[in-house]
C-alpha cells in the first residue's frame, strides 16, 4: 500500500507540474460555464415560479447544475494529453519502470480532479454576485460529488485514449457520450419541466441523480434521499469506469 501511495504521489506531482507550466488551460476550460452564467442566467430570472424553479431562487437551482456541467466537460477531454504521451513514448517508459500500473492512471485522474475542484470553487465565487446563496456544508459535500464525476469522466476519456491511441476518433466518441448525458441530466433546467417520457428517459442517466443531489446539497436539504442516491450511483460508476480504464492500460503493457 505504501508503494502504491508513493507512486501515485509521484505521478500526481509530475502531471500537476506539467499542467502548471501552461495554466491558461485551467481557465480556458471554464469559458463555457462562465458563458452560461453571464449570458444564459439572466434569461432564467423571469422563469421563477415555474415547477422546479422557485421564485427568486433560480440561480440556486442553476449553479449546481452548471457545476455538474463543468465536472462533465472539464474532465471529458483530458484523454488528448494521454495520447500525446503515448505518441512520444512517455507511457511506454513508465510501463517498464517499477511504478505501479494503477498509479500511472490514478496520478493523472487526481490531477484532473484537483483542477476541477479549483474551477468549481472559482465558478461558485463568481456566481455569488448574481444572488447565489449556498449552504457552506452543502457546498463542501457537493465538491466531493463533483470530484467523483471528474474521476468518472477522466477515466472514460483515458480509457478510450488508451484504446484508440490517436485523436481522430476520440473527440466524436466523447461528444457522443457527453452531449446526451448532459441534456438528460437536467443541468440547465430541471427535468420536471419536460414531458413525462423525457423525465423517464432522464432517470436512466446516472448524472441526473448527481444534479438532483447537488441541488439538494446547495439548498441544505441533507435529509433528501436524492443525496444518498447520487453518491451511491456516481461512486459505483466511478469505480467501474476507473477499473475499465486500468484494464485498458494493462492491455497496452501486455
Amino acid at each position: 500500500m505504501s508503494k502504491m501511495l508513493h507512486d501515485t504521489r509521484l505521478m500526481f506531482v509530475r502531471n500537476m507540474q506539467h499542467t502548471l507550466r501552461s495554466p491558461i488551460f485551467i481557465f480556458a476550460s471554464m469559458f463555457q460555464p462562465l458563458l452560461y452564467l453571464f449570458l444564459f442566467m439572466p434569461l432564467l430570472n423571469h422563469l421563477g415560479g415555474v415547477p422546479g424553479l422557485p421564485a427568486g431562487k433560480t440561480v440556486d437551482v442553476f449553479i449546481p447544475g452548471l457545476l455538474v456541467m463543468q465536472a462533465l466537460f472539464g474532465t471529458a477531454f483530458v484523454g488528448f494529453s494521454l495520447i500525446d504521451d503515448i505518441r512520444t513514448g512517455v507511457i511506454e517508459r513508465f510501463l517498464v519502470t517499477p511504478v505501479k500500473r494503477p498509479a500511472i492512471l490514478l496520478g493523472r485522474v487526481l490531477r484532473d480532479t484537483v483542477i476541477l475542484l479549483f474551477q468549481c470553487i472559482l465558478i461558485t465565487l463568481v456566481a455569488m454576485p448574481f444572488g447565489l446563496s449556498v449552504n457552506a456544508g452543502g457546498l463542501l459535500l457537493s465538491l466531493l460529488l463533483y470530484a467523483l464525476i471528474g474521476v468518472t469522466m477522466a477515466s472514460v476519456s483515458y480509457g478510450f485514449a488508451l484504446i484508440y491511441k490517436i485523436e481522430d476518433p476520440l473527440a466524436p466518441t466523447l461528444n457522443t457520450i457527453t452531449l446526451p448525458v448532459s441534456l438528460l441530466s437536467g443541468i440547465i433546467l430541471p427535468l420536471v419541466l419536460a414531458p413525462i417520457w423525457l423525465q423517464d428517459l432522464g432517470k436512466v442517466n446516472p448524472f441526473y441523480y448527481a444534479v438532483t443531489a447537488a441541488r439538494a446539497m446547495f439548498a441544505g436539504n441533507f435529509q433528501d434521499i436524492a443525496i444518498l442516491e447520487g453518491f451511491i450511483i456516481i461512486s459505483a460508476l466511478a469505480i467501474l469506469v476507473f477499473e475499465w480504464g486500468l484494464r485498458s492500460l494493462k492491455k497496452m503493457a501486455a
